[in-house]
């Protein structure tokens, strides 16, 4: 497993996390540099929800963009070593900054539902009930000790017309993994833990609207 260290940022992001494809010029000629592995995460898959079906059909919701500090609001792949010590996997990359893909993935696992009468992003136009606020707490693998994929996120339910928080709860999963494995097996470990936390997302969501 290659790391660059979050100190530098914009050395890595200008490294591993160009474009696909991008032709180096050597002084001794040319080379390739080997493109950024990219991964993405899985949208939940339609599921059975104890709601009644009547009541949410009417209900337009809008996922905005999830917060995140900086070291989680881009392409790199955290991996949280010990103590404060933070580190991006070498030549690896999410699909999108890390929010935007929570968001569609989200969008995508609600809209599997098919409980809603709309799910969608700013600028769709939609007649909006509720936002699906998120803020992104964690969202990393974790090499210290045995290892593990971390994924924690904290949900508002925002009545869109009085904007008063109709409920909030925090969703966290961790899944076991060998630190040292590749980006591919970590990457995996990881979208299981959000996919166990898109999960509960959308069931609490559809049992509480």
């Amino acid at each position: 497993m290659m790391l660059f260290s979050a100190t530098d940022r914009a050395s890595a992001l200008a490294g591993p996390f160009v474009g696909l494809g991008l032709v180096v010029a050597a002084l001794s000629g040319c080379a390739l540099r080997p493109p950024s592995d990219t991964f993405d995460l899985t949208a939940q898959a339609s599921t059975q929800v104890s709601t009644n079906r009547a009541r949410t059909a009417r209900l337009q919701l809008l996922v905005p963009p999830p917060s995140a500090i900086q070291v989680l609001d881009n392409r790199g792949i955290v991996v949280r070593l010990s103590g404060s010590e933070l580190r991006y996997l070498a030549s690896a990359q999410w699909s999108d900054l890390l929010p935007a893909v929570v968001q569609a993935r989200l969008v995508a696992g609600l809209e599997n539902t098919g409980l809603f009468g709309g799910v969608g992003m700013p600028g769709q136009g939609l007649a909006i009930d509720y936002q699906v606020v998120v803020e992104i707490r964690e969202f990393a693998i974790k090499a210290s000790g045995p290892g593990t994929a971390d994924v924690v996120l904290s949900v508002k339910l925002l009545d869109d017309r009085t904007g008063v928080v109709r409920d909030q709860r925090l969703f966290s999963s961790s899944v076991g993994v060998n630190a040292s494995a590749s980006s591919g097996v970590l990457v995996a470990a990881l979208d299981n833990a959000f996919s166990q936390v898109q999960a509960e997302i959308v069931s609490w969501i559809a049992e509480t609207l």
